[in-house]
């Protein structure tokens, strides 16, 4: 029998956010028996507490956003999918601000604080959900399709497939959790260079920055173009090179790094669904707007076949 899992003690991480570029501090606190994973924003008088639930998300355009409103906690992937790597169960997150941190555009500074301050095992039994039987859903608008296979673990399979060249059809695999910290948590987001200025004209990416995501070439920028990206990140745009569909400014850690950085998302946004799940996930184009409708479809798969905790 597994049991349930805090932290040991709180620790804290300040950082801008990806799309608002303010500055937040997030404190990672110990939490009970059973309480699971729930958010609040300090900087609200009315402080709200919001359990990490799919059926709490209030947005998924470039991330998941928990809550709606004044409440809302936009990006917050990449700890979620850090906590459920690492195997937390109970945990309260607080923000002084309404955006995660993006840090280093992966979940590797998340997870190593959890290492850092040590994971607490208690005394009450994990609430795990075993899939026994295979599933299949497919969330039409982006062409995603998760397929579920009985297994006696969490595992997964990620295939991504983009319409260029420079990284078309990729796969990615997680056998089993304990490769998670060294095979998954270090993989950082990515991002096609001709995408960044639409994105800062939509107001997103405030906090982003040439360093903390791979950033894809795959159409020729004018020299126009070029200079207004240097000028908006600081960069000396003589200075960028491009190897292998890459722009210089980050080097890949892995080749199929963009896969890794999927499943890595997938991790962070299944684990909405509710309890730990084990099955084997083969997932087919994810994004995160596909995988909360996932978790929701889980969600209400597991409320009409319970089971007792495995």
């Amino acid at each position: 029998m597994q049991y349930q899992n805090t932290i040991q003690k709180e620790f804290r991480l300040t950082g801008p956010g990806l799309h608002t570029g303010r500055t937040v501090t997030v404190s990672v606190k110990p939490a009970f028996e059973d309480f699971g994973i729930a958010f609040r924003r300090t900087d609200r008088t009315n402080i709200i507490t919001q359990p990490a639930l799919a059926t709490n998300v209030g947005a998924t355009s470039r991330g998941t956003t928990l809550g709606s409103g004044r409440h809302s906690i936009a990006t917050i992937e990449h700890l979620m999918s850090a906590l459920h790597g690492m195997g937390v169960d109970n945990a309260l997150i607080e923000l002084d601000g309404g955006e995660v941190p993006i840090i280093d555009g992966s979940s590797r500074p998340w997870m190593l604080e959890l290492v850092r301050v040590g994971i607490r095992t208690m005394a009450t039994p994990r609430k795990s959900y075993t899939i026994n039987e295979p599933l299949h859903f497919e969330y039409k608008p982006t062409g995603s399709v998760y397929d579920v296979e009985p297994c006696d673990h969490f595992a997964v399979h990620c295939e991504i497939d983009f319409p260029n060249s420079v990284i078309g059809r990729q796969e990615a695999d997680m056998n089993d959790i304990s490769e998670y910290p060294a095979g998954i948590a270090p993989c950082r987001t990515f991002v096609f260079l001709h995408e960044i200025e639409p994105l800062l004209h939509l107001n997103l990416i405030k906090g982003g920055s040439l360093d903390n995501a791979l950033v894809f070439v795959n159409k020729e920028l004018t020299s126009r173009q070029l200079k207004r990206l240097g000028k908006t990140f600081n960069k000396d745009v003589s200075q960028f090179k491009v190897h292998d569909g890459v722009l210089n400014t980050t080097v890949p850690y892995f080749p199929n790094e963009p896969a890794r950085h999927k499943l890595l998302d997938f991790v962070g946004d299944v684990r909405l669904a509710g309890p730990m799940l084990n099955a084997k996930f083969s997932i087919f184009k994810p994004g995160h707007k596909a995988n909360v409708a996932f978790a929701l479809f889980l969600m209400d798969y597991i409320k009409t076949h319970p089971q007792e905790n495995n």
